[in-house]
């Protein structure tokens, strides 16, 4: 295989030129330019990140550290940060702790600094001490898609207005005559959704109702989570016309559960849910759901943590607590699709 060395003797460079033309870094003139990847092309040269890692003192890879890779949104993220990465010529390493902080750690200890320059965290259930320590091993962290932009972590972030998409939810089942809802919450009392929970009780009590009162149930955010929970809700609370949940997979599964049991959607029961996934859009009847900015969050967590990779100190220029860099996404929207409807009178 040639080596980099070989590239710029055919091409009649220097080797950091060939390597500033292969980083898009530096000021390589046009004409030079071309005559690298001319070489490169005829020569098939292939660059070794190991070796290029190690000669720069650097990795052209970020790691990415999700909680569940089966959940289907954090595959659709991770793509959006892999593209916006490819623009960038950095590679993505993908890193599943399956929700245990062990393994978060341990992929911490392991690759950040090391295989790869920084860290993007979605949801992956990590200390945040440990992400500190992180950071003072040189690896920049961001957390993507923060939910709760007026109350951010103290670590540079993405921040997705998640209370708002809550709300809006709320608003459009009681646009539709609804005022028997019940709730499923794909999170502990207090976990990552309670956000999304919070918006829907203040759009109900906006409308004059008890929102805390509503029947709810935490359940884990799975199809089969939100499938046993609908099951369980509508038993004890057949009155129910319509369910709000804090996420779409448990959606789908109140879906199922309702057909189940007898029910029509959204004839019977309307539900709806919050991200707008692929499946959101595939299942019949289609979900109606409050979608997320997926791709600008992945897009601006990208951007913020490459910057702090560049300039590790601008890390603590920002308004969040202790200067931490904080950047919010454009608001939730409301898509309207085939699972809502108006109250039934059953």
């Amino acid at each position: 295989m040639p080596t980099l060395n070989e590239v710029a003797l055919h091409a009649g460079v220097t080797p950091a030129t060939v390597s500033n033309v292969l980083r898009k870094k530096g000021r390589v003139g046009a004409e030079t330019r071309q005559r690298v990847l001319e070489a490169i092309a005829q020569l098939g040269y292939r660059p070794h990140l190991p070796a290029r890692a190690l000669a720069e003192g650097r990795a052209p890879t970020i790691a990415l550290m999700v909680s569940s890779i089966a959940n289907p949104f954090y595959p659709e993220f991770a793509l959006a940060v892999e593209n916006a990465l490819r623009r960038k010529g950095q590679f993505l390493i993908i890193c599943n702790t399956d929700g245990d902080p062990q393994t978060g750690r341990a992929y911490l200890d392991q690759i950040a600094g090391t295989l790869s320059e920084g860290v993007l965290v979605m949801n992956a259930n990590l200390d945040f001490e440990d992400l500190r320590t992180t950071e003072l091993r040189g690896a920049p962290v961001v957390l993507c898609m923060w939910e709760r932009p007026l109350d951010p972590p103290g670590l540079p972030c993405v921040a997705v207005d998640f209370r708002l998409a809550g709300e809006l939810a709320a608003q459009h089942l009681l646009s539709q005559g609804h005022r028997r809802i019940g709730a499923i919450v794909g999170s502990k009392v207090y976990g990552i959704h309670a956000a999304r929970y919070d918006g829907f009780v203040d759009a109900m009590q906006a409308a004059g109702l008890d929102g805390a009162a509503a029947p709810v149930v935490y359940a884990p955010d799975t199809t089969q989570g939100g499938y046993a929970a609908a099951r369980d809700l509508l038993k004890a609370h057949p009155d129910l016309t319509a369910l709000f949940t804090t996420n779409d997979l448990p959606a789908l599964g109140a879906m199922q559960a309702a057909a189940d049991l007898g029910l029509e959607v959204p004839r019977d029961l309307s539900v709806i849910g919050i991200t707008d996934i692929q499946l959101a859009r595939e299942s019949r009847p289609g979900l109606t759901t409050v979608a997320v900015p997926t791709v600008e969050a992945a897009e601006l967590a990208v951007e913020l943590l490459l910057e702090l990779v560049e300039a590790p100190e601008n890390g603590a220029r920002g308004d969040g607590p202790g200067g931490a860099r904080v950047c919010v996404t454009s608001k939730p929207r409301l898509v309207v699709r085939g699972s809502t409807g108006e109250a039934s009178t059953r």
